[in-house]
């Protein structure tokens, strides 16, 4: 398994600039790759503060411009918003210009707000959604394609640039939409389910509803390649951790105001913020999420990945307005003292541990030298 970094760039904090918070993300990504993360990940959003990101693959690139070795990801193009051949031309050069590091992760998108924007009907998503995966997986493969679904007639098309990653980039395809896992299973897609604000155990419910749509396919669910988003924060000082939480709050209730339809914009694009039903209290959050010095992180995350068997963790370490400085102490303290005290636990470096849910070992060591 391996850790990653997901860039959702929130704009909270008013006096903060956009071009600062674009600009904090790029030295999260160059510090990512010096501490050894596996991948980057930038979301795409539009019109909000929920996120200053409306092209993942523009961000990719500039990603891929600064770095070496580290994979960069969309997480995710909602592909309702795109036009199919147009963006599977841009896929295929991304995966050039970064030299095969690109990781095209995909959505049905949830934000009426921005599809009413940008002229598309949400209640068409899944159906735009799946003929588009269809068109991007034909499209990346082969020297020519042409498509006729309920939404797209595409002629035969030939894709002029091709990637360099074969026979395709990776697919990753988040949500928790059944139909879609099922396409994982049947496809070789990587599903990408999100933890949000809730418990390792409802993660391991969100696994067994893969699972499920696995065996309906004929698979086996313990060689699934699933990756967990997850809010995660490293320090010693508890203000930070406070801070943080409540960031992560933050971005809970803008996400439910825009998927529930109930937002309240202020100054142009500022999402009102605003308690949604159930919510629940700071420190329900806190117990939640995976918070707290090197040594809880650790032991949190062992038995996370014992639970539910991720093979891949993609962590918010930027929310709300947690000042850079406190993202970059939290993504230091990851790299040099959890991952070691993890891979210690497993007794086997990280790449080796298994992504399948495992037998509890032996209690985690307090340290690792």
């Amino acid at each position: 398994m391996d850790f990653g970094v997901f860039n959702l760039l929130q704009h909270r904090d008013r006096s903060w600039t956009s071009h600062q918070i674009i600009q904090d993300a790029m030295e999260h990504v160059q510090l990512a790759e010096e501490l050894g993360f596996s991948r980057v990940w930038f979301a795409e959003h539009h019109f909000s503060n929920y996120s200053l990101c409306p092209s993942p693959l523009i961000l990719c690139t500039q990603a891929a411009a600064i770095t070496r070795r580290i994979r960069i990801g969309s997480a995710v193009l909602i592909l309702p918003l795109h036009q199919p051949a147009r963006l599977i031309a841009e896929i295929a050069l991304v995966d050039a210009l970064s030299g095969g590091r690109l990781d095209v992760g995909v959505g049905s998108g949830y934000q009426h707000y921005e599809f009413a924007r940008l002229g598309a009907d949400l209640t068409e998503n899944k159906t735009v959604f799946n003929e588009m995966l269809d068109m991007i997986d034909r499209g990346l493969r082969q020297p020519h394609f042409s498509y006729v679904g309920q939404k797209f007639n595409q002629p035969q098309t030939a894709i002029n640039i091709a990637p360099v990653q074969t026979p395709r980039p990776p697919i990753w395809i988040a949500g928790a939409d059944p139909n879609s896992h099922r396409r994982c299973a049947r496809d070789g897609f990587v599903p990408f389910i999100s933890g949000g604000i809730g418990s390792a155990e409802d993660i391991l419910k969100g696994r067994e509803k893969v699972e499920a749509s696995y065996r309906a396919e004929g698979k086996d669910p313990a060689a699934m390649p699933l990756g967990v988003l997850r809010f995660v924060c490293v320090s010693d000082d508890p203000a930070v951790i406070d801070r943080y939480v409540d960031g992560a709050r933050f971005q809970r209730r803008l996400a439910m105001s825009l998927r529930h339809r109930r937002e309240t914009m202020v100054d142009d694009y500022m999402v009102d913020e605003a308690a949604f039903p159930g919510e629940p209290s700071l420190e329900e959050i806190a117990r939640n999420i995976v918070v707290g010095n090197a040594e809880t992180v650790a032991e949190r995350l062992c038995r996370e990945i014992e639970l539910y068997g991720p093979r891949h963790i993609s962590i918010y370490f930027a929310v709300g307005d947690v000042p850079s400085a406190d993202v970059k102490r939290s993504m230091t303290l990851f790299a040099s003292k959890v991952v070691p005290m993890i891979e210690r636990h497993f007794g086997k470096p990280l790449a080796e541990i298994s992504n399948a849910p495992m037998p509890m070992p032996a209690p985690l060591q307090a340290a690792a030298e």
